[in-house]
């Protein structure tokens, strides 16, 4: 019938209780909240505050395929992501839900996300926004191969048969191998603009396990699906961030057996769409966006220091951190840069050393 919900929200969490008390009440229904292995309470904090949303227990962190029970527990056509820290604007699910009717062959449609107060455009909007890959046939926007996941609507049987979220990734950058399937399988992924979802990003936990985390999943994703070259290439990068990239490396060779296990090579029409991004300088999407999950952390980074200082250049020292976020914000720096400025500790700095230093925390 006409007026049957046709999408369900789905929010993984963990150890999110305060920030979903503010959050939650911003959800439509139908929502389920996946727990994964909450210490806090949030469980049963949510059944007494929100009787209207449907509580999961999983009993442990699964991390973001936490997701994927959500997603196979809904009785809707599509399904929208939210992080424990986001909500969907008002209209924008009914809005997505229309698009997604009107175009059978799209399987997951990437909104504008506006990050805080101030609304800032989220700087992998930005990128899908502008995406090389243009507007193509049967699609309501531009072409993208990534997507932020607290700014996503997915069709529900598509997510379900290309896998959803994997466990070999876990979580942080889970979105470019899902994304890349999603293609794979002949489905269609675009950005649309007037499709809005807000984001008010928790302080980073630990930016420097972030960084490792990047590093780690970056080969991994490059082992499940593209060409060996491309993964070498992921290899040397990590090799050449550092401390960081070197325990990526590590951490990642205990996951890469399952990895191999699951290795599927992307036909070459995905493969080369993906050659085009790269070349155009667009990251796969997510990756090094500031949504967090609520599993451990969020999916941003430290970012690196070369950029770091590019974006605060002209800065007078000794400066404070709120000089330095300003800068970084008068430069354009994405929001990877801004939040790990923001998460340094409140004091003057004396030097670019000392932002850098504060940032990685090496």
């Amino acid at each position: 019938m006409k007026n049957e919900p046709r999408v369900t929200v789905v929010v993984a969490t963990r150890d999110r209780r305060r920030t979903l008390a503010r959050t939650l009440p911003r959800h439509p229904r139908p929502a389920i909240l996946v727990d994964n292995g909450s210490t806090d309470g949030t469980p049963a904090f949510v059944r007494r505050h929100f009787p209207g949303i449907e509580v999961v227990e999983a009993g442990e962190n699964l991390g973001a395929p936490a997701r994927n029970i959500g997603v196979s527990m809904a009785r809707t056509p599509y399904v929208a992501f939210a992080d424990d820290d986001s909500w969907w604007a008002d209209g924008a699910l009914d809005r997505a839900a229309d698009v997604l009717d009107a175009h059978p062959r799209l399987a997951l449609l990437g909104a504008r996300v506006l990050v805080g107060p101030e609304q800032r455009l989220d700087a992998v909007s930005a990128q899908m926004r502008d995406s090389p890959l243009g507007v193509r046939p049967g699609l309501p926007g531009p072409g993208v191969l990534g997507f932020l996941a607290c700014g996503a609507v997915v069709r529900r049987d598509a997510f379900l048969e290309a896998g959803g979220f994997d466990d070999v990734i876990f979580f942080f950058g889970e979105e470019e191998r899902l994304a890349v399937d999603l293609a794979a399988g002949g489905w269609g992924l675009a950005y649309v603009d007037d499709v809005v979802a807000h984001h008010h990003p928790s302080p980073p936990r630990d930016p420097r396990g972030r960084q490792v985390l990047a590093a780690r999943n970056a080969v991994l994703t490059a082992v499940l699906r593209r060409p060996w070259p491309v993964v070498a290439r992921r290899a040397l990068d990590a090799l050449r961030q550092g401390p960081a990239g070197w325990e990526g490396l590590r951490t990642a060779v205990p996951r890469l057996h399952r990895a191999l296990a699951r290795r599927r090579v992307l036909p070459d029409a995905v493969e080369r769409a993906r050659r085009v991004l790269e070349r155009a300088g667009r990251e796969p999407a997510g990756r090094y966006a500031p949504a967090d999950v609520g599993s451990e952390g969020g999916m941003s980074t430290a970012p690196n220091p070369i950029d770091l200082q590019k974006h605060l250049g002209g800065v007078d020292y000794p400066a404070s951190k709120e000089d330095l976020v300003q800068a970084a914000r008068d430069h354009n720096a994405s929001n990877d840069i801004v939040q790990a400025l923001e998460a340094m500790p409140d004091r003057e700095y004396d030097g670019p050393n000392a932002v850098s230093e504060a940032v990685t925390k090496r």
